[in-house]
Parts: C-alpha cells; structure tokens; sequence
C-alpha cells in the first residue's frame, strides 16, 4: 500500500467518529444499523483497524454521504465537474450544484450556526450573485448595509459590491447561490396570467 492511500485510510476513523458523534449515536445503535459490530466500528473509529468496502458502504448509507467524502478521497477532476460537497474549516459545507464550465455556476451553501457579533470579512470580485434562503436565516453584509433575508427571501447584487454571508444565532442556514460573470444575471419571470403555464 503506497504512502498516500495509508494516510487517506488513517484519515476515516476520525471522520467516522466525528459523524457518530454529531449525530448523537452510540456504537450499539450504529452496529445494529449496519450489522457490523461494535468493537470493529470501535476499533475503525480509534484507527486500529482500516475499513473494508464491506464495513464503508454500510456506514455511507447510514449517515448519508458518498464514499468519496467519508474517505476524503484526492479530488481528481475539475471542481466545476466534481461536485462532491467540500466541507470548511468553519464547519460550512458548500454542494456545487451544476457540471458544465462557464456561464452561471450554482450552488447551495450550509452555514452552521453563527454568533450575532462576527465582525464580517468582506470580499469583491466581478460578476453576479443571486442568492434565496432555503432555511434559516441569512446575513448578508453589502456594501454598508447589513440585511436579514429569512426563508424564501433572495438577493440580486453586483458582486463588485464588497459583500459577506453568515448565519446568525437563531441556528443553521442553507441558501442557494447563482454566481455568473459580470453581465450575466439570474432572471424571474412571473406571470400574472392565470391561463399562462
């Protein structure tokens, strides 16, 4: 086994515990789940042991995540095409949602809870950015306005705008974004028609 694999391996234990864990489970539970016993799913969490496809393909369907992500596998491909979910440092995960390079470029965000006193970093770059509110509720510092955008609410601004997004103290938020480069808007129409599909 060449030294990269052994360092992704060495990598699943703690993930594997830091799933369990956030997800409030004992091993008795997660081995009767998956039908694999506690002290190997014990031996797996601490690092002793490394998993099989056998014990990995169970454990993925019960917390609901690819293989690729469980095992943090190298990324390979253009993020534009790969879109497994990258998780950051902050504890926010970002879902690419669209394949195809250029044009408008979509994704959903998931922002953990934040604190109401976070001083924003703002950014600006060119382009576009339509931003709707899922769940949750969305701070978006823009320019010198600072907004709440609830669930079902959206922003559209020139991304040349120096603009910062973050949850705030009433819990988690996800939120989907359509970045496009400069010029290219998200468009709504709405008809008022009631004839009209």
């Amino acid at each position: 086994m060449d030294e990269t694999t052994e360092q992704t391996l060495d990598t699943v234990g703690p993930r594997l515990k830091h799933l369990r864990l956030r997800r409030d489970v004992t091993l008795t539970a997660l081995a009767e789940a998956t039908g694999i016993s506690t002290s190997t799913l014990s031996r797996l969490e601490a690092g002793l042991r490394h998993p099989t496809l056998e014990q990995l393909l169970p454990l993925a369907r019960y917390y609901g995540v690819t293989l690729d992500s469980l095992v943090d596998a190298p990324r390979t491909a253009d993020p534009r095409i790969d879109l497994r979910p990258l998780s950051c440092a902050d504890g926010s995960v970002v879902i690419p949602l669209t394949r195809r390079p250029g044009g408008i470029q979509a994704y959903k965000f998931i922002l953990p809870t934040g604190s109401d006193d976070t001083v924003p970093d703002l950014r600006s770059h060119e382009g576009f950015d339509w931003a709707y509110v899922l769940n949750g509720t969305l701070r978006l510092v823009l320019g010198d306005q600072d907004l709440i955008l609830q669930a079902g609410e959206v922003a559209e601004f020139d991304t040349r705008t120096p603009h910062w997004f973050g949850a705030t103290s009433r819990g988690p938020v996800e939120y989907l974004s359509l970045v496009g480069r400069q010029g290219q808007r998200a468009h709504v129409r709405a008809s008022t028609d009631p004839h009209r599909v």
